[in-house]
């Protein structure tokens, strides 16, 4: 946690030295008030929400590398949560009716923070449309973080299937092809067990990224399990997928990974299969793929 947020460790100093100087000015000019004074409603919506701030500021430094859309974020969030902080103080401390700065300290920070993080979100959003430019085949229009998969930059079996029936729908409706593409490493096992599982790992990243460079714009790579994925071809017959097919087990071969321990190649290889869809749910199609691809890997079986 403290190591994500290094970066970001002279935003948070500023931040603590501004609310201790604010709470330090206000026990030094006041007097604190009696138990019986406070306001609790005053106190759980005040105190919340600059706790609330503090939350979302926190989230945003440790979710984001530092930049200038970070600093619009934290600038704009820190001077919220100062504005909050100040009015909370309010309920603890009472300060002579001769004092005025409080109510600057109150509702200055609060419109400079509000226009700090409405530009920071105006920039972050277009950063957010150059992302998702290049997410383009890793997900549609859904996006949903627990879906992706944990090791490679692709959306795991579930959302295959989510968009596997949208897409489907789309296809009858619209009396346009869709076809699937499966790819399964020939022989991953062996490079886990000599290799280890780690350099395994590697391998499916890199198979991942070499995978993304050789589709279409409009297709969608998913990782199913293991080392097996399938593509969603939209608008596309099955000679036309088969071709795909080929391409794809011609990077493969062409990929040459180095072991991270020693640097030697690893000579890969992939069998695919290439089925159309025709009248029938996601599952059932998918059942028909996998079947497929078993029957592409049958003479790797008879010479294992």
């Amino acid at each position: 946690m403290f190591c994500v947020l290094k970066p970001h460790r002279w935003k948070l100093a500023a931040l603590l030295l501004a609310a201790n100087a604010g709470l330090l000015l206000h026990l030094a000019c006041g007097s604190l008030k009696s138990v019986s004074e406070w306001q609790w409603l005053d106190i759980i919506g005040e105190g919340g929400s600059a706790l609330l701030a503090l939350v979302w500021l926190g989230l945003v430094l440790k979710s984001r590398p530092a930049g200038r859309v970070t600093n619009y974020l934290a600038l704009g969030l820190s001077c919220i949560f100062f504005s909050w902080w100040i009015d909370s103080l309010d309920e603890f401390i009472r300060l002579p009716a001769s004092i005025t700065w409080d109510h600057w300290l109150e509702s200055g920070p609060m419109p400079i923070g509000m226009i700090l993080l409405t530009i920071g979100i105006y920039h972050w959003h277009r950063e957010q449309l150059a992302i998702s430019a290049q997410m383009e085949k890793k997900e549609r229009l859904f996006r949903e973080h627990r879906q992706f998969d944990k090791l490679t930059p692709l959306a795991g079996a579930d959302y295959l299937k989510r968009e596997l029936a949208a897409s489907l729908e789309d296809s009858r409706r619209q009396q346009q092809p869709l076809s699937l593409l499966a790819l399964d490493l020939d022989h991953f096992a062996a490079i886990n067990q000599n290799y280890g599982h780690a350099e395994g790992d590697a391998v499916l990243q890199a198979l991942s990224h070499v995978l993304l460079l050789n589709l279409r714009r409009q297709d969608l790579l998913c990782r199913l399990a293991g080392d097996r994925f399938v593509v969603l071809l939209p608008n596309t017959g099955e000679s036309q997928a088969r071709l795909l097919a080929l391409e794809l087990q011609q990077a493969v071969q062409g990929l040459a990974h180095k072991t991270r321990q020693h640097g030697e190649r690893l000579y890969l290889a992939a069998s695919t299969a290439v089925v159309m869809a025709l009248e029938e749910t996601p599952e059932g199609l998918l059942k028909r793929l996998n079947l497929a691809l078993a029957r592409a890997k049958q003479p790797l079986a008879k010479t294992a």
